[in-house]
């Protein structure tokens, strides 16, 4: 989700595309929130993996 959210960060900036740069935003940071809880060691959506 993190490297998806990069990708459509930069499309979104370099097209001057919005939308795009919002959905990069939420992605990017949902990914990082499932990262640091899954680093943290506690599950996440009642799966000890979720990668």
């Amino acid at each position: 989700m993190i490297t998806l959210g990069v990708i459509l960060l930069l499309i979104g900036f370099l097209a001057n595309i919005s939308i795009l740069w919002q959905i990069g935003v939420a992605l990017l940071v949902i990914g990082l929130v499932l990262a640091v809880l899954g680093g943290a060691g506690r599950r996440v959506g009642g799966r000890a993996h979720w990668f």
